[in-house]
């Protein structure tokens, strides 16, 4: 029995945040009925592409059943309404207006399935002056501010490696979905809930909004480096980069001493911490004399005998053949028609009375067409006419 077995979700989202999303209930257990338009979601078509399937969608769409239909005609809204009257969740993340517009919104969903939680994923919200803008990943790192606290401390502006206001977007999505089913449960009635990438970046400014409401300073890129506490960055070795966790003034001595630089906490530019924050450029520098002499294996083999929180920078290949990796079961291998098998990370839930895997790979577009119909109890002609009619695929 896994945490949401029995809950049935009906996506209409594409591209990422609402599909991780529903990948996330998914993984939890729901059961997920796709809703594509004809010619798929657009992630189909986006490149890397093996064989004509594409790595993003496979990415982000495991568990789910896949149905293609033309929203735009009433024969397709009325399938999505019965599909919604049975359904627990539906998530969408249609541009402002647009559900509304087809007679598939909160209200109209609502009338047909009072117990339904409805979940809206949008750039900005669906209040406020910017709710009609459209949401990208990249415009929302930037005008969340996460751009201008990213990259090198004289360099421009950087994007996270990835998309992170639309992973982050999905997982608040979920959580509140989880929370609005679970307080069903105690009301019987469903409700209307949302997630918006702007939103969710502007939550994790965490520390960095505080200061700014208690302080007035804004903060600036400092490369890997914290601007609370040094060092807590990248140091370079003879051949590449080790980060070092320096987080209080306890490592720092020990940080010291395994380098024999003791003399280091003789100075009062670095013996405490706030000190060291302040001088940060030139305690960056001693540390370089001496790290630029070990290779990046040999320096955290050094720190780790020392008692001091390192890790190599590693690349994505490392990472994923990593034995801590393997040994945590994050990978698991699934298939795909003209790509044979292949792997992908699982998520990363715990639980010790059910166990998250895979249970079916990212369907074909419309693949399961037929037989969503057939259990909404459309007979074979009824869906031979819509499919020649352009309403189903």
């Amino acid at each position: 029995m896994q945490p949401l077995a029995n809950i049935k979700v009906l996506d209409l989202s594409r591209v990422l945040a609402g599909p991780f999303c529903s990948q996330i209930l998914s993984d939890l257990g729901a059961e997920i009925t796709k809703v594509e338009s004809l010619q798929g979601d657009e992630t189909r078509r986006y490149e890397p592409t093996v064989n004509g399937v594409s790595c993003y969608f496979l990415a982000f769409n495991r568990n789910k059943r896949s149905i293609a239909l033309d929203l735009k005609t009433p024969e397709a809204q009325e399938i999505v309404r019965s599909l919604a009257a049975q359904a627990d969740v539906v998530v969408e993340n249609f541009r402002y207006g647009t559900m509304e517009k087809w007679g598939l919104g909160y209200e109209d969903l609502k009338a047909v399935n009072p117990r339904l939680v409805y979940c809206s994923v949008s750039g900005f919200g669906r209040t406020g002056p910017l709710k009609e803008r459209p949401g990208y990943d990249l415009m929302m790192q930037a005008f969340s501010g996460l751009m201008s606290v990213t990259g090198e401390e004289n360099g421009g502006p950087v994007r996270s490696g990835w998309s992170i206001a639309d992973l982050t977007a999905g997982m608040w999505a979920a959580l509140s979905v989880v929370g609005a089913l679970f307080q069903r449960n105690l009301t019987g009635e469903g409700q209307y809930v949302e997630s918006s990438l702007f939103e969710g970046q502007v939550s994790l400014m965490t520390y960095f909004a505080t200061t700014f409401f208690v302080t007035g300073q804004i903060g600036q890129r400092l490369g890997s480096a914290h601007f609370s506490i040094a060092p807590y960055q990248a140091i370079e070795t003879s051949d590449g980069y080790v980060i070092i966790a320096v987080a209080n003034d306890g490592l720092f001595v020990k940080l010291c001493n395994g380098l024999n630089i003791a003399h280091l906490l003789e100075d009062e530019r670095f013996a405490k911490n706030a000190a060291r924050v302040k001088h940060r450029p030139q305690l960056i520098e001693e540390l370089h004399r001496v790290t630029r002499g070990y290779t990046a294996t040999e320096l955290v083999q050094r720190l780790e005998e020392c008692g001091v929180p390192c890790a190599q920078v590693q690349n994505v290949a490392e990472v994923l053949n990593h034995e801590q990796t393997q040994a945590r079961g994050m990978i698991q291998t699934s298939e795909y028609p003209g790509l044979g098998e292949f792997q992908m990370v699982r998520s990363p839930f715990r639980f010790s009375g059910s166990e998250v895997t895979i249970q079916s790979r990212p369907p074909m577009l419309g693949e399961h067409g037929t037989d969503v119909l057939q259990e909404m109890g459309y007979s074979r002609e009824d869906i031979d006419r819509l499919r020649s009619m352009g309403v189903v695929k």
